[in-house]
């Protein structure tokens, strides 16, 4: 095996063990969505631009917002809650605010990404929340029995 092969598999390694520790596809979902409201917002068709809000600067903003709500739940994942709660409510208002949620798709995008940064759980969560229910069976067990 050479070494840059085990370089790779090593570095595949960190990032996956990275990943873990985050809500990785969530954080991934919403900056997504960011830059998907940004490009339908920004969209020419002929003579036609198509954008709403307050002579678009919705249409700006609120995608920036998004990319920045899904790169921090990613780098700073002690505050997935409120940055998947923030992309919720973000992503919900660009319906009005950003050519439709950018299509829709967008919005789909966002609030798939903010519930699964708001439902993601530490791995140590993981492990206890698993102890506590093989728990509550062996209890159920026993009083079956």
């Amino acid at each position: 095996m050479t070494a840059s092969r085990r370089s790779k598999r090593h570095s595949t390694r960190r990032f996956s063990a990275w990943r873990r520790e985050r809500p990785f596809i969530g954080g991934l979902l919403v900056a997504v969505s960011g830059v998907e409201m940004f490009f339908s917002g920004q969209l020419d068709i002929g003579h036609l631009h198509v954008q709403l809000g307050i002579e678009g600067l919705q249409a700006t903003v609120i995608p920036i917002v998004m990319l920045l709500l899904g790169i921090l739940a990613i780098t700073m994942p002690a505050h997935h809650v409120f940055y998947g709660v923030i992309s919720l409510a973000v992503g919900l208002y660009a319906l009005i605010g950003v050519n439709l949620g950018g299509f829709l798709l967008g919005t789909i995008l966002a609030c798939v990404g903010g519930v699964l940064v708001v439902a993601w759980m530490t791995p140590e969560a993981k492990a206890a929340a698993r102890a506590r229910a093989a728990s509550r069976q062996e209890e159920q067990t026993e009083e079956n029995a």
